[in-house]
């Protein structure tokens, strides 16, 4: 009986309720939702033609589809989301809300699929990249904020317009003839449509061959020279690129003087054995430096000893240490002839024919 009036006592400081309040929320973790969306404005989006011939356009891309998403972290979807809600809180009072932030996050989703030159017809076969793109998009607001992420993304209709639709076909068909053996080949067709419609010319057949004939000469290309043309091999092209091209330590292999990847810098080229550096620094192999003129300095004779002197006996004049050992090096006694290569003298000298042993080495 004393427990219960205290009870009633400490009830009277919460206004007559519980000191302590507990409720139960369900939260559905599924699949949530089939959302409606479509583009009120057009999407850029860059098509790449031809690489090499550096045909790229951006085109206005109009889309509709749905989307689906689902809660996964229900902890952190009702702290931010619906911790106000006191009865129930339904899928439909957040959609818009939803729709609205995932049209805006579409464009950077649809910009990674253009820098893996995917073509805009092909986007309806990537709907798990633009899901995955979408996700890491909207991670930050959905996922980090609201503890929700996208679970499905379709696209029902796309659509570019014609205008553009037209350019791309033209650029299309201007990058396969630049190739020569396939322009030689269009060239080829086109001539039999001429022959056929020129044999069914009202004036008469040869009217029709006389002006096909002069439109082939005004042209001055025939198919036989774009077949030669096509078979002739780019080795030289392609020797010239790979000689140019350097590994990186990343592992990329770069024709620049800055990595594509990292972004390292080309390493400088080792210098030769027999190179030697100008006093104007130039970097120099031959006797002259090409760029000043001056001639090459003459090697020192002799031996240089520790205290600085150059010698060319057995003992240093100034400090009298001796020659350190080392590679022998040798100088004809007889006449004075010295070899290329001081280090590997010839068997005999080549001047008096005085044989070369320990009396030689200098």
């Amino acid at each position: 009986l004393a427990a219960t009036f205290q009870t009633v006592a400490k009830r009277f400081t919460y206004g007559g309720d519980t000191g302590k309040d507990q409720r139960v929320y369900y939260i559905n973790t599924k699949e949530l939702g089939e959302i409606l969306y479509g583009t009120a404005t057009p999407i850029p989006f860059r098509v790449v033609v031809s690489e090499e011939r550096g045909y790229k356009l951006s085109v206005n891309i109009r889309c509709n589809g749905s989307f689906t998403y689902r809660i996964c972290d229900p902890l952190l979807f009702y702290t931010n989301v619906c911790s106000n809600v006191s009865n129930q809180y339904d899928a439909s009072e957040l959609a818009p809300r939803l729709k609205s932030e995932l049209m805006n996050a579409l464009q950077p989703a649809l910009a990674t699929l253009s820098a893996n030159k995917v073509q805009y017809y092909e986007i309806p076969a990537h709907t798990l990249e633009i899901s995955d793109a979408l996700n890491e998009q909207l991670s930050n607001v959905w996922r980090k904020k609201r503890g929700i992420e996208v679970f499905s993304f379709n696209i029902n209709s796309l659509s570019i317009p014609e205008e553009q639709q037209k350019k791309i076909t033209e650029w299309e068909e201007n990058a396969m003839t630049t190739d020569p053996t396939t322009a030689a080949a269009r060239l080829v067709g086109g001539q039999i449509d001429a022959m056929k419609t020129a044999a069914g010319n009202t004036a008469g057949a040869m009217t029709g061959f006389m002006g096909m004939g002069m439109a082939a000469g005004a042209n001055g290309m025939n198919a036989q020279s774009l077949f030669a043309m096509g078979q002739q091999p780019a080795a030289p092209q392609q020797q010239t690129s790979a000689t140019n091209s350097w590994k990186c330590s990343c592992g990329a292999i770069a024709t620049g003087k800055f990595c594509p990847e990292c972004g390292s810098k080309k390493p400088e080229p080792k210098p030769a054995a027999d190179s030697w550096t100008c006093s104007c620094g130039a970097t120099v192999t031959g006797k002259f430096c090409p760029e000043c003129g001056k001639p090459r300095p003459a090697a020192a004779e002799g031996w240089t000893c520790s205290c600085g002197a150059v010698n060319k006996g057995k003992f240093c004049s100034e400090c009298g240490k001796p020659k350190p050992a080392g590679t022998p090096k040798y100088k004809c006694d007889k006449c004075g002839w010295e070899p290329a290569d001081p280090a590997h003298p010839p068997k005999f000298c080549p001047e008096c024919g005085d044989p070369f042993d320990d009396n030689d080495r200098s």
